[in-house]
């Protein structure tokens, strides 16, 4: 999981949202209102995965695990919980089918003083709570929310710990071969870069690029270390989007 910058929704988009929110309201603003007239809002929710698509990372990947393809909209405060939130921009995530209705569903876990314990990677960097160990492929946390989202999107599913271990020994081998074709002056150098940014599993590569210079070589060893080195200074700890 990494942060992704909300995009403002055009004016267009968010007078079409304010229509349905309102439709939701006159229907008694009740869970199933919400539902209903989110089924009929074929227009508003392709307004609002193209707006989803255009944050994304890479070919469109889930928020969450940042591994498959987004295909649903999540409300990320549930209808089950905020009605009126159906068509509310700021609660829309896009996310893979697994993660939206197998992993989270209807879940929305609070604290003892009613703050939300789940991450939304639009608002806060997930670093802050949760951090990748690279060896192992596995997320351990900071923080309560931290540790609830790791649990309530399955983040440690074992078909993602395999992805990110593999994903982690690809990063090192085409970061190596992004700073042989930089060195060399070669533009080529610049779709390597942009490739690997939008690979499945990026938040490999950003934990890669948050490593302490003093673990560095320990854990993505020495080979690997002035690449990583030559790409922070070039690029930043880390990139907001492809070079």
């Amino acid at each position: 999981m990494i942060f992704l910058k909300r995009v403002p929704a055009p004016r267009a988009t968010q007078v079409l949202l304010d229509r349905w929110t309102g439709r939701v309201q006159a229907a008694g603003a009740t869970t199933i209102a919400a539902r209903g007239e989110w089924i009929k809002a074929q227009a508003a929710k392709r307004h609002v995965k193209t707006l989803l698509e255009s944050m994304a990372h890479g070919a469109a990947r889930c928020m969450y695990c940042d591994d498959s393809r987004g295909t649903d909209i999540d409300h990320f405060q549930p209808l089950a919980v905020a009605p009126l939130r159906a068509f509310v921009w700021a609660n829309h995530l896009l996310a893979c089918s697994h993660c939206n209705s197998n992993a989270k569903r209807d879940a929305y876990p609070l604290a003892a003083d009613g703050s939300c314990l789940l991450v939304d990677p639009t608002a806060e960097d997930p670093a802050e709570h949760l951090f990748l160990m690279l060896h192992s492929g596995e997320y351990s946390h900071h923080t309560d929310k931290g540790k609830e989202t790791i649990r309530v999107f399955g983040l440690n599913r074992a078909d993602l710990i395999k992805g990110r271990k593999d994903a982690f020994c690809l990063a090192c081998s085409n970061l190596r071969d992004w700073h042989a074709l930089h060195q060399d002056g070669d533009p080529a150098a610049h779709r390597v870069a942009q490739a690997l940014l939008d690979s499945p599993f990026v938040d490999v590569v950003y934990a890669m690029l948050r490593l302490d210079p003093g673990l560095a070589e320990t854990v993505v060893g020495q080979r690997t270390v002035p690449a990583l080195e030559r790409w922070r200074s070039v690029y930043g700890a880390v990139p907001a989007t492809a070079p």
